[in-house]
């Protein structure tokens, strides 16, 4: 295992995946300044990194991420408009980040994700949660609104939900989470890691091409209207189809074998 010297996150890579650990503890792994240009800088490690082939998000300790830090918010209530738009810009810049990393993401959600702890998880692909963990997007309680995450919180539960739980800030259960799609699985606590490992094992299993194209078509596909679609994806199919990559995989099927890029 390989690791990397940071202040307020852990980045370490094992074999074909990379995690990345909220390390904060002492203040349930809130995110200050810092902390948000630390993970903008792994992700792009991650991101460069063409062993990496799947992304893990979690956090150490008893909590996955529970917002903004205290201290944190004590400056930026003293900070300019301008100050506070480079602040949030910089929030948003490392969500759409996460959300648009041509690799698979997990977030591995340990504790309790407040605030924006749910734009870090509604920005990854899949969400495993322990069933001790709580959820809660409280921003308006404090004369706030939880607007560089929406994005990605609204694609994940949609509009009504995000009405809901956006105009209220009440806490949001795991059972709940997952059944308003904030969550895709709730395990028990001591299964939290078996259940994150078997969906590594699922997507490397995959074509490491064809999951980046997936996630290009997810984000696209549903923006476009139906004859932008057709042309869109009947190219990508096509493309797949003579890479390198489509020619092996099909040829795996088809001779019943594994295709190169699963290891044993």
């Amino acid at each position: 295992m390989s690791g990397m010297s940071y202040q307020t996150i852990l980045y370490s890579t094992e074999g074909r995946v990379a995690r990345i650990l909220f390390n904060r503890p002492e203040v349930h792994n809130a995110f200050n300044s810092g902390l948000i240009r630390e993970v903008d800088d792994a992700v792009e490690r991650a991101g460069q990194n063409e062993n990496i082939r799947v992304v893990v998000f979690s956090g150490t300790g008893k909590s996955f991420c529970a917002g903004a830090d205290l201290n944190w918010m004590r400056e930026i209530i003293h900070f300019s408009f301008d100050q506070n738009l480079q602040e949030s810009l910089e929030i948003a810049e490392v969500m759409h980040k996460i959300y648009t990393l041509a690799k698979p993401t997990i977030a591995r959600v340990n504790g309790a994700a407040i605030g924006g702890g749910n734009g870090f998880l509604s920005a990854c692909d899949i969400v495993v949660a322990s069933e001790e963990a709580i959820f809660g997007l409280s921003e308006v309680k404090l004369g706030l609104v939880p607007a560089a995450i929406s994005p990605y919180v609204i694609l994940r539960i949609g509009e009504g939900r995000a009405r809901e739980y956006f105009l209220t800030g009440e806490r949001i259960s795991a059972q709940r989470a997952y059944e308003i799609g904030l969550a895709n699985r709730v395990v028990p606590a001591e299964k939290l890691d078996e259940a994150v490992n078997a969906i590594i094992s699922s997507l490397l299993s995959s074509g490491p091409q064809a999951l980046a194209s997936c996630k290009e078509l997810i984000q696209n596909a549903a923006r476009m209207t139906f004859d932008e679609a057709k042309e869109y994806t009947a190219r990508m199919i096509a493309q797949l189809r003579i890479s390198a990559e489509g020619q092996e995989g099909m040829a795996a099927f088809l001779e019943k074998r594994k295709p190169n890029w699963v290891k044993e």
